[in-house]
């Protein structure tokens, strides 16, 4: 008998009761797509992907280091365009609210400090050296209502524990990085690395002062980006401590997306589990908003995902909920593999065109746009 298998499933169960029976209601069909990791590096190319994977570094095994990369313009055009085709009883179209990074590590100036000083360059410095998007692309589709960018983090990267790692020349980082790679996953890391995507946990207690700075000056890069502040946030791998809240809260997000487990950073690289469900508020008077739909297509392609997201769907509005999606930006990238692009925007639709049939009274909203409803009681 698995005890830890059997202790997760009636965890599963507790917070999908919650999640459902506790909260915000309404009888409203609204529905929202939160979409994370846009403006991150992770895989550079297939070319830095098939050489790693000669250099013995599965990066095949995971989704992650297989599919996502930077968004190409291709990528990006195509998404606008099937979300423009579908708009809800507001002639609004579907809106992906597209968590986006800030930055990424500038490998050139981090080697040459021998891996002792952080540097980092804009996103839309890697977007011009890696691809052929730039920033007025994700601006085309914030114009067109079919992309609104909300606050990832300054980077999708935990440095202080990256850069230690680095020094103790661990082979497997320091070939990653000779390819400008930083995200192994950790399922595939024969070194056993803990997780270097996780941006907020914390090692030492000096950590929660240099992520303060660094989501302060991440915060102001993305209004100085986009021209608007980001009113909601979701952390890097849903691990943050309250004190990250604090901090968020002083800068104007109002509201925390994520899922219904936070997972809350103590020292010595652990963390214990606080539950949320959506419409709770925290000390500062931010709300938790919990998704209560998947739609990964990119993690197992093997399952059918229109069916299961749309039953996930269903349930939300049959319990007065709105269905808030979780699908990461990796399920849209085609610049590695095409057809994981092609194939799961297939799915997108199929399951936009079933959401309108049987509810073509559905709304169409951003993240923020929900908190708002949320946060006034409507």
């Amino acid at each position: 008998m698995n005890l830890r298998r059997i202790s997760a499933g009636v965890n599963n169960r507790v917070q999908r009761y919650i999640s459902e029976h506790r909260g915000w209601t309404t009888d409203r069909k609204i529905l929202v797509i939160e979409s994370d990791d846009w403006g991150s590096i992770r895989m550079p190319s297939r070319e830095v992907f098939n050489t790693l994977l000669k250099k013995g570094i599965s990066v095949d095994k995971c989704a992650y280091n297989k599919f996502d990369s930077l968004a190409s313009k291709d990528d990006m055009e195509l998404l606008f365009g099937l979300l423009s085709k579908y708009r809800d009883k507001n002639n609004n179209p579907a809106v992906i609210t597209a968590n986006s990074v800030v930055a990424n590590p500038d490998f050139k100036k981090i080697k040459q400090s021998d891996y002792t000083e952080y540097h980092y360059e804009l996103f839309t410095e890697t977007l011009k050296r890696k691809t052929d998007n730039s920033l007025s692309t994700w601006k085309d589709g914030i114009k067109n209502k079919v992309f609104y960018p909300q606050f990832h983090g300054r980077e999708h990267l935990n440095i202080n524990r990256w850069l230690k790692f680095l020094r103790s020349g661990s082979k497997e980082l320091l070939t990653a990085f000779e390819y400008e790679l930083f995200g192994i996953s950790t399922t595939i890391s024969k070194e056993n690395n803990p997780s270097f995507m996780a941006a907020l946990s914390v090692d030492n207690e000096n950590d929660y002062e240099s992520h303060s700075k660094i989501i302060e000056e991440g915060y102001k890069l993305f209004t100085d980006l986009f021209g608007y502040d980001s009113k909601s946030f979701i952390a890097p791998n849903y691990t943050w401590h309250p004190m990250h809240e604090d901090v968020l809260s002083k800068l104007g997000v109002k509201y925390l997306q994520g899922t219904s487990a936070q997972h809350v950073p103590l020292q010595g690289n652990k963390q214990k589990n606080k539950y949320h469900y959506t419409g709770e508020l925290n000390s500062n008077n931010q709300i938790y908003m919990v998704r209560n739909c998947i739609f990964e297509p990119s993690s197992n392609p093997s399952k059918n995902w229109v069916t299961s997201c749309f039953k996930e769907i269903n349930r939300a509005f049959e319990n007065k909920r709105p269905a808030i999606i979780c699908s990461h930006r990796v399920n849209f990238i085609g610049s590695i593999f095409p057809g994981n692009r092609d194939e799961n925007l297939k799915l997108l639709e199929d399951l936009l065109k079933k959401v309108l049939k049987k509810w073509p009274d559905v709304e169409f909203m951003t993240s923020d746009q929900l908190g708002e409803l949320i946060e006034k009681g409507i």
